[in-house]
């Protein structure tokens, strides 16, 4: 891995993520068990792209990525796998629209895997960022609530009952998976192009789930090349002080560990993993930088074959 990659923290929590969400997106986006938080995808967006650009995001979940590109005067195609989610995605663009967002967003019902075969192949060479986030693990999907008298309750926490769904198909199937979509994201980039995820790393048995490090080397396997490795925080910022964000997942974790005499902090960050294809290793500025108009999209059926999850985001 080089040594000089850049490195920057983004302050991706100034406000809640139900802040963030209020009155751009649908109140049913809530019930997807994680969602991107969208100052990510919105810094992101406007990082990696510029106005007119092509963002393609794999696994779209409720749309995120698209809604917070076409706000930004961005073209935007989601692939979502479970129909009900990727009807939602399309709602959430149709939302932005009335808006007066300036972007056009479409939604592909299929799998991520299949990336470059269900796009419209006239847009194939032409994409400016894929940007995404796999799922993790089962401990931090889904939402909670108090009852009175009958404690904490877990609620919307599976994306579908499809045991196949790459939320609950284990570490080794996700990478595999990963590899799978890398592998079809470098196949859509046009030259200068990039692919960037937002990842976290989680505690599964009393172990650090460093996921990653896994997906750079997930990356590298898939023929890309690690370009930024950036820090979003997931905590609020106020002067000198840190405003915890917290899940009560991952509070839950940390309580349950101390009180087994076990040390942790609360992992208050993800991984924002920026990575090149291979052949444009080189600096930006020499890149050339293509501006062709892409043909609009076509909804497609699912394809054959395992299914891809959406986004996550402890809620």
């Amino acid at each position: 891995m080089p040594t000089d990659l850049p490195l920057s923290v983004w302050p991706a929590a100034q406000r809640t993520a139900r802040a963030q969400r209020a009155r751009r997106y649908l109140d049913l986006s809530g019930t997807h068990p994680a969602k991107m938080l969208p100052a990510i995808a919105a810094r992101a967006v406007a990082t990696y792209t510029k106005p007119g650009d092509l963002v393609v995001d794999p696994m779209c979940g409720i749309g995120t990525t698209l809604v917070e590109a076409v706000h930004q005067g961005r073209d935007a195609i989601g692939i979502e796998y479970e129909p009900t989610w990727a009807d939602l995605a399309q709602a959430n663009v149709t939302l932005a629209a009335s808006q007066g967002a300036t972007g056009h967003g479409e939604v592909l019902c299929g799998d991520g895997r299949a990336l470059a075969g269900l796009v419209d192949p006239a847009v194939c060479g032409l994409v400016a960022l894929v940007f995404t986030s796999p799922p993790y693990g089962p401990s931090l999907h889904g939402r909670v609530s108090t009852v009175p008298g009958g404690g904490v309750r877990k609620r919307h926490a599976r994306y579908s009952t499809d045991p196949a769904n790459l939320a609950h198909v284990g570490l080794a199937g996700l990478l595999d998976a990963m590899r799978t979509v890398l592998r079809g994201a470098a196949q859509v980039l046009r030259p200068d192009g990039v692919v960037a995820m937002t990842v976290r790393p989680w505690w599964r048995a009393g172990q650090l789930v460093d996921l990653p490090g896994a997906l750079v080397r997930v990356g590298e396997e898939a023929g890309l090349v690690l370009y930024e490795r950036n820090v979003a925080l997931l905590a609020g910022l106020r002067d000198d002080t840190l405003v915890p964000r917290a899940s009560f997942f991952a509070l839950e974790q940390v309580r349950r560990a101390r009180a087994a005499g076990v040390g942790r902090q609360v992992i208050a960050h993800e991984d924002l993993l920026v990575f090149r294809p291979a052949r444009n290793s080189v600096g930006s500025s020499k890149l050339k930088v293509l501006h062709r108009e892409p043909k609009r999209p076509r909804r497609d059926g699912r394809p054959a074959g395992a299914p891809v999850g959406g986004h996550d985001e402890a809620a």
